[in-house]
């Protein structure tokens, strides 16, 4: 088995899609499980650009690559290449993981339930509590959805090349939790009358991840004492934003837990064990 690094001729491959991938904790993890399992599988990460989505998910019929987790920019745009989706990935309408069943290949989304988890094992429960989510993209979708679904208050906030991102995912979860949910520019203005009254603070933008660690989307004076700040980037571990947050005195919550989550629950998928 590929516990001690060995390759056979049974191997079955998982990998990652994304760009860029160079930070992706995905493969350490993955093999880690599969040695630990005594699972005859490898992971390895692949740098796929949005042109050659079409040609890398033809590759994993081709080459019967067993499955994919699907990351930056690709969550969306790899719905209209699979077979079919499983239900919550389709309302969601972004997908993190694909499993390949002969050929078959089935998209789902582990970022809604890895997010989830990552609070209440905190004993963080969304349930009525305000919330603003920071960006419109896959990882968004998936967190908006879920919060929505448990009966959470959502503010969403994207910049302005992406609002219309953010003004369809508003419209999508008003019309489907039949609750009003606000999309705004993400800008300081915004986040001055957002934030006061908010309970939970996400960030699902890519802003603060290696190698821009000096960058954060949220300006240190708005955070406060009382506030749950969770950064879904895990490269660093600790982003600038939950430096700040802890600094003033806020609960944080790492991108690490929400990842560990979500990979748990791919692998489910992908080798039928826990």
């Amino acid at each position: 088995v590929v516990s001690n690094n060995i390759i056979s001729g049974g191997t079955r491959l998982c990998g990652v899609i994304g760009n860029p991938v160079e930070h992706t904790m995905s493969p350490a993890m993955h093999n880690a499980a599969f040695a630990q399992m005594g699972l005859d599988y490898v992971y390895v990460p692949f740098k796929v650009k949005k042109v050659g989505l079409g040609r890398a998910i033809d590759g994993m019929r081709g080459l019967n690559i067993r499955g994919l987790s699907v990351t930056i920019p690709h969550k969306v745009a790899v719905i209209p290449l699979l077979d079919k989706l499983d239900p919550l990935a389709e309302k969601i309408g972004a997908v993190n993981t694909i499993t390949n069943d002969d050929g078959m290949l089935t998209g789902s989304n582990t970022d809604a339930g890895g997010f989830l988890q990552a609070l209440l094992a905190r004993s963080i429960e969304p349930k009525g509590k305000k919330i603003v989510i920071l960006g419109a993209g896959g990882a968004s979708r998936a967190i908006s959805f879920i919060l929505a679904e448990r009966g959470a208050h959502l503010v969403i906030l994207n910049r302005l090349l992406e609002l219309d991102w953010a003004e369809e995912l508003a419209g999508r979860l008003s019309s489907f939790f039949t609750q009003e949910v606000k999309a705004l520019e993400l800008v300081e203005e915004n986040l001055n009358g957002v934030l006061p009254a908010a309970d939970i603070l996400v960030n699902t933008t890519s802003v603060g991840m290696s190698p821009n660690i000096n960058e954060t989307p949220v300006p240190a004076k708005l955070l406060k004492p009382g506030l749950v700040v969770f950064d879904i980037v895990y490269n660093p571990i600790k982003t600038r934003l939950l430096k700040e947050a802890e600094a003033a005195g806020a609960e944080t919550v790492s991108g690490v837990d929400m990842f560990v989550w979500q990979g748990a629950l791919a692998f489910e998928k992908w080798t039928g064990q826990k």
